[in-house]
């Protein structure tokens, strides 16, 4: 029935123009089409899977079916080309730019400083204007859920809600901003400990700790919102009204054919069946999102692909006597709207499956997916942890197939899903409608999910559960419950309802109905997905949850006299209460510039990122956005499957026969040494021998991404397989070290140990993490062909090693390779040392093919081959006082390198520096062992080890405080370093601001009173439970590498007065850039706005170091600095001469009189170096300081937890930006947030990684920050070691959210009391929801008992 032809004219709309696309490859996605074709890159590409909403543009269409135009968000990177025919797209460039006007949605986001690296910037504007163009005046929960699908590694998502917030309707009340509305923050505890207004910081000053003499302002307002231009959605381009006249013309079946799919789109009922009937293995797409990530991930191909969108049967929606039907086609969206709206005008006893519906929809996937995601589809993928179908299944929901045999109806229920993602469908029948029933009176429904975190994640366990009451009784009459995640296909519990048939609902059926379904959902402990204890404790905490459910609400029904089941305790209350939000609140406290400072410096004031308006807009340049060559190739890498193996052979023959394919790159076509790393241990290209899956062996050139992909996927690679080491403990068995094993000691150890009253002894373990940047590895090379030249672009921290590697691998000096960066999408160190490993093969490419060459990573090869942060193995013995005085500790750290060195040994010197926190311990005796493994290499990732250090100093410390039955925080405070004390490194501590950070946070954190209030919410819940914990630290500042402690600068001045400033850091949204702006401008006494900084480049600045280390503003300010004084210095006698000129006349009489207005600049930290082996000299300029107090809940039976509140005070000197200093500390806190209790990397037995894109690897998302976040910057405390007495800011912060992990210990330990366990417990890091409903131990884990380590091998393990 398909027409054998080349296929039909595409038509759509971008940004307002015209499209019209003759010959389509329906593998062509919206996104790729976007930034290749129509080269409007504002687009992002961020995962290629939909999971992070860098690439959500706007869809509009006019729907035949509810007569209206539709606007909805979607990712482009899953949007088929061929599903756009008579749709409109806008994109972030159709909405504003700089040269005309921004749109508020990106004026807001840019001024709030809500964008730092800017790449998941056009994504998260999109999301807004789109929520903007539906409803004008949104509230503000409708702004956070806008944002589910949208994702943000460096602001901490604060700013963006914050600036956003000024669109809410609900704005200005109380508890939302606190610039010049006056915040109540005071009103709701009573005053911050006296005499303060509480933070009613209404415009300039607050009065918190206001000294007499009035000499320090303390100000909150960050940005200025009467600034903001008015939204007028009057002014938004119009809907394309060609579409609207098509709409009402008849479709006609359309088809296009690519090289190796095709796609027809039938307009009729009748044409769909025929065509199914023709193509049984055909797929149906509707919004591509699960088919997308099937062909791209998992390496299938549907050849032939039916999009039923246009059928009028599957978009309906009936109102039944029964329930709702819902065509197949209908979208996620559109049928919570359906829902909505029916469990508003029915009578509550109808809607309680719609409800359930309801809350699953809520956390499924993100708005980009549900707006585009079928019903029919989510249904016939068949996942076994789909969020609907157990629901479906419970309220034994009906599907009506069609195929060219007829229709037939049935009930979905055990026998639908006969396999791994099998149905019993026909090969030629179609899923036509979903009916969902209404429920009837002594009905009651409640569907459950756990994921790894609450917003756009997939479940963990998922349930859908049903009870039937004979009429007035508490009798069961029909009982389904059906759960996901827990077999191969969506199950019921079969035996388990049926014992529980005519049974009362009481006490004694739930002690029956878990142990039933402890036996019947028991899993295998080696079941893929790992988790298997927690997953089946989970299917009893649901029923529970659903057994009290229910009795709260027959209670209700029947509160006559005859009473029918016994009430609910209250302190049982809580655990059937659905999650809610809160609204959010927060406060930023920053220092006032001295009266008198002259308004054109800008030092000290709260100027927005440089960049931040170009990247709301996209017009901001990353690498992959630079233009392509004319005679470019994309190349693809070829990497290891083997963990550790020989390669006996490489065939690259069916590679050859992909169209487009131009050559394989491998070992043998580096023209210069195949020897790289920091340490000279990796190959550019594995030879015969490969260390980790994810060794690069080779590349696949040709002319575009996807047939480079394709090829790299053809070349068949041999091996002989060895015995691979993964994991820590594996290493420790096999003495698998990498050499060098630092010891640091002080004092006397053993006899701090024989002084001491108690000694405790432990251990804990450290997870690693995903750097996560959005913008993944990438690079251009561009061979300039003479004498060897080359220039690459490169998403890298690192211009020297970049530059040097190189120039290595291609056997020429490092002058002939020239290596430029503008910015970065990210790199908390990610991009330090691993780029190289990308950049030195696109260069050897570049070299033999002769030709540009580019490569962006995907995903999932991002992660699989450029490691992460260290993990970390911690045992430990303290000896201390009754008290709580720590007079001796022993500690051995063992971290896992991976397959070779790299920056390894500097993570662990960090780890052994910082392995005191900020406790003053008189007697430390320190191992540090780096253990060689079959991984990819890990490296540098904020905090470098710090954190890793830090974390298990905290851990003693906790288990010391309870061991006296102490309050932590004195226990802590106790032990605290005063001024002058010398560590144990032997550096003496100077300008120690800690103690006073540490006041602070507990006054402002009304620490006591809330203490008082957590005991009390405790003793009220048994299955919810609080906890609060206050934390400090202290970071070293330097390169624990002395030489590396140095930079350069160079500064032009132009005839017209305008200055080119280049330095050796580079801008990945920290605000370097901006920050030497400001340094620039105070210096030469200009405005900045004649100052501009380009890019970095090898050519301008030599011999850089890293962009790394938290120091850059320190090192490469004070070079700024120096080359500024230079050109005053020589400016000195025309100035002179005509004093009252201006900066332009000083300028041109400079030129006119021949003074060079060119001036490089160069500085080094004085005095560092440090010997581990003497434990002398000093390894650090200066530390920073901060304090963070946290309070969460958490969910006893689920593991769930949620953050309420986080203060933090932190010293960063006098800042030289608070907007973007604060910018710093809120990103770092939620990164850490991240580290400590959530992001979980797996890896299976055998050293294959499994999460390796944002489906299974989980970043924060915007729900997960604390709803109540405070942050103070520490007012005057001057820093004289560093440019204007400004401090570090960018790793020192990370390590406060371990303030968050460890008051998630304490409500765990509140959890255990009231199941009679008192004795200390390990938890180990991330406290994911698994790690803490396992360790809250109650009846229901004692039901699920672990199978014997050992007996079975698990499906992953710790690294």
């Amino acid at each position: 029935m398909a027409p054998e032809r080349t296929g039909d004219e595409l038509v759509f709309f971008v940004n307002g123009k015209k499209v019209v696309e003759q010959n389509v490859d329906p593998e062509t996605t919206l996104l790729t089409y976007l930034r290749r074709k129509l080269g409007l890159c504002g687009t992002k590409l961020g995962c290629g899977e939909g999971g992070c909403g860098a690439c959500t543009v706007m869809i509009s269409k006019y729907d035949p079916f509810r007569k209206k135009i539709l606007h909805y968000t979607a990712n482009a990177c899953l949007f088929p080309i061929c599903a756009l025919h008579h749709v409109a797209v806008t994109t972030v460039e159709g909405i504003g730019n700089t040269k005309s006007r921004l749109h508020p949605a990106q004026e807001r986001i840019a001024k709030s400083h809500g964008s730092q690296c800017g790449f998941c910037t056009p994504g998260i504007v999109m999301s807004m204007y789109t929520l903007l163009r539906n409803k004008p005046e949104p509230k503000m929960e409708e702004i956070e859920d806008a944002f589910q699908g949208n994702l943000c590694r460096c602001t901490g998502y604060r700013p963006i809600l914050e600036g956003y917030r000024t669109f809410a309707k609900d704005w200005g009340r109380c508890g939302t901003v606190a610039n010049g509305t006056g915040c109540c923050r005071s009103e709701k505890e009573n005053s911050m400990n006296g005499g303060c207004c509480g933070g009613k910081a209404n415009g300039p000053g607050c009065c918190i700790n206001e000294r007499e003499d009035n000499v320090t302002m303390m100000s909150s307002s960050l940005f200025n919102p009467s600034e903001f231009q008015p939204l007028d959605p009057t002014q938004e381009p119009i809907f394309p009204p060609e579409l609207m006249t098509q709409s009402n013309k008849q479709q006609k079946q359309l088809c296009f054919k690519g090289e190796r799919v095709m796609w027809i789109q039938p307009t009729t009922l009748k044409e769909l069946v025929a065509l199914k009937s023709q193509h049984p293995n055909a797929k149906l797409v509707v919004g591509n999102t699960e088919v997308g990530i099937e062909m791209r991930l998992k390496n299938m191909l549907y050849p032939v692909i039916i999009a039923p969108a246009w059928i009028s049967e599957m978009n309906a929606v009936q109102h039944t006597e029964t329930g709702v039907s819902f065509g197949a086609a209908c979208s996620l969206s559109s049928i919570e709207e359906v829902l909505r709206k029916a469990v508003a005008e029915l009578p509550p006893y109808k809607t309680e499956v719609f409800q359930a519906v309801l809350e699953q929809l809520r956390w499924f996937a993100g708005p980009q997916i549900r707006n585009v995601a079928a019903l029919g589809g989510n249904i016939m993928t068949a996942s076994p942890i789909s969020d609907l179908n157990p629901v479906l299944m419970a309220s034994g929901s009906k599907l009506t197939l069609i195929s060219n045999e007829g229709k037939r109806t049935i009930t979905m229920d055990e026998k639908f899903f006969t396999g791994y993602r099998k149905t019993i469908l026909k090969p030629e029948e179609i899923l036509l409608s979903v009916e969902i029933p209404y429920s009837r009176k002594g009905e009651y429904f409640s569907a459950f999910k756990q994921a790894s975190r609450r917003e756009d994640d997939i479940a963990i366990v998922t349930c859908g559960m049903r009870v039937q009451f004979h009429e007035g009784t508490s009798q069961v009459e029909e009982i389904k419950l059906s759960y996901g995640g827990m077999a191969p296909t969506t199950v019921l519990a079969i035996k388990t309802c049926q014992k529980l048939i005519g049974r009362d609902w009481n006490e004694k059926l739930l002690q029956d109905a878990c142990h039933l379904l402890a036996g019947e959902m028991d899993l295998s402990p080696s079941a893929p997905g790992g988790m298997v204890n927690f997953r089946r404790t989970l299917t009893l905490s649901f029923f529970f949850k659903f057994y009290l459910t229910v009795l709260q609400k027959l209670s209700k029904q029947h509160n006559g006299p005859n009473k029918l089941c016994e009430p609910i305790p209250s302190n049982y209350i809580s655990a059937t209460e659905l999650f809610h939000k809160d609204p959010i609140a927060n406060v930023q406290l920053f220092q006032e510039v001295p009266t008198g400072q002259a308004v054109e410096d800008m030092v000290g004031r709260p100027l927005m990122h440089l960049s931040a308006a170009k990247q709301a807009c996209g017009e901001a340049v990353y690498c992959d956005d630079i233009p392509h060559y004319e005679n470019e190739l994309y190349l693809t890498l070829v990497t290891s499957t083997k963990a550790h193996a020989k390669i006996l052979s490489i065939d690259a023959s069916e590679a050859q026969t992909v169209p487009g394919f131009v050559c394989f790159v491998s070992v043998k076509d580096v023209p210069g040494s195949n020897i790289t790393g920091i340490a000279n241990d990796e190959t550019v290209f594995a030879d015969d021998m490969v260390t980790c899956v994810g060794h690069i062996i080779g590349a696949v050139l040709a002319d575009t991404q996807e047939h480079s992909r394709r090829a790299a996927k053809a070349v068949k690679i041999r091996y002989e397989e060895l015995k691979p080491i993964v994991t820590i403990q594996e290493a420790i068995e096999k003495q698998s070290f990498f050499k060098l094993i630092r010891k640091l000691n002080k004092g006397d150890v053993k006899k701090g140990f024989e002084e001491s009253d108690h000694i405790l002894e432990g251990e804990m373990y450290l997870g690693g993490q995903e750097h996560f940047y959005l913008e993944t590895h990438c690079t251009v090379a561009v061979p300039k062909g003479e004498d060897g030249e080359m220039e690459l672009f490169v998403s890298t921290q690192n211009l020297m090693k970049t530059q040097e590697f190189v120039a290595n691998a291609l056997g020429v000096p490092s002058n002939r390779i020239v290596v430029r960066v503008k910015r970065m999408g990210g790199g908390f160190g990610g991009k330090e040392t691993r780029n190289t490993i990308l950049s030195t093969v696109v260069a050897v490419a570049a070299f033999k093919t002769g030709c540009p060459v580019r490569c962006m990573l995907d995903r999932d090869e991002d992660m699989l081959i450029s490691g992460g942060r260290h993990p970390f193995l911690g045992r430990y013995k303290v000896g201390f006082m009754k008290n709580g005085k720590v007079k001796s500790l022993e500690v051995s750290y063992y971290c896992n390198g991976g397959n070779s060195v790299d920056l390894s040994h500097g993570v662990m010197d960090r780890a052994l520096l910082h392995l005191d926190n900020s406790y003053n311990i008189p007697n430390v005796s320190s191992l540090g062992i780096i253990c060689k493994t079959n991984l990819a290499s890990n490296t540098a990732f904020r905090g470098f080890g710090g954190p890793q250090g830090m974390m298990i100093a905290e851990c003693w410390m906790s288990d010391l405080a309870r061991k006296c039955d102490l309050p932590p925080e004195e226990v802590r405070k106790l032990n605290l370093y005063s001024e002058g004390d010398l560590t144990h490194f032997n550096q003496k501590l100077e300008g120690f601001t800690l103690r006073r950070c540490w006041d602070e946070c507990l006054s402002s954190s009304s620490y006591h009173a809330r203490k008082k209030q957590i005991e009390e919410f405790n003793r009220q819940n048994r299955w919810k439970k609080r906890g609060m914990c206050i934390i400090p630290t202290k970071f070293g500042i330097s390169f624990t590498v002395p030489f590396l402690n140095q930079a350069g600068a160079l500064v032009h001045v132009y005839t017209d007065g305008s200055v080119l400033l280049t330095h050796g850091g580079t801008e990945m949204g920290q605000g370097l850039h901006t920050k030497m702006i400001q340094v620039a401008s105070r210096t030469l006494g200009i405005p900045t706005s004649k100052i501009y900084i380009s890019e970095t480049s090898t050519n301008t600045v030599p011999n850089t170091s890293p962009t790394a280390a938290s120091v850059s503003a320190d090192i490469n300010g004070m070079a700024v600095h120096n080359a500024c004084q230079t050109i005053l210095k020589r400016l000195e006698p025309i100035k002179q001469s005509n004093p009252k000129g201006s900066w332009e006349d000083w300028i041109k009489a400079a030129y006119m009189n021949c003074v060079s207005l060119s001036a490089t600049g160069f500085y080094r930290i004085p005095d560092l170096g440090y010997s581990f082996e003497k434990n002398e000299g000093r390894p650090f300029c200066y530390f920073s300081y901060g304090v963070a107090c946290s309070e969460v809940e958490i969910d006893c039976l689920t593991g769930d937890h949620k953050n309420i509140r986080t203060d933090i005070v932190m010293d960063v000197g006098t800042s030289l930006n608070p907007a973007i200093d604060i910018g710093q500390i809120e990103g770092a806190f939620v990164q850490g947030l991240g580290l400590f209790t959530m992001e979980e990397l797996r890896y299976s037995p055998e050293g294959n990684l499994y999460t390796r894109g944002p489906g299974m690897y989980k970043i924060p998302a915007f729900g997960d920050i604390p709803a109540e976040f405070y942050v103070s910057l520490l007012r005057d405390c001057p820093n004289s070691k560093a440019i204007y007495s400004s401090k570090a800011v960018g790793e020192p912060p990370l390590f406060l959210s371990a303030s968050v992990f460890y008051a998630i210990k304490d409500a765990i330990y509140s959890a255990r009391k009231d199941s009679g366990v008192t004795e200390p417990f390990r938890l180990d890091s991330p406290a994911t929801p698994e790690r803490i409903r396992n360790a809250c131990v109650d009846i229901f884990t004692k039901m699920c008992p672990s199978a014997e380590p050992g007996t079975f091998k698990p499906w992953s393990v710790h690294v």
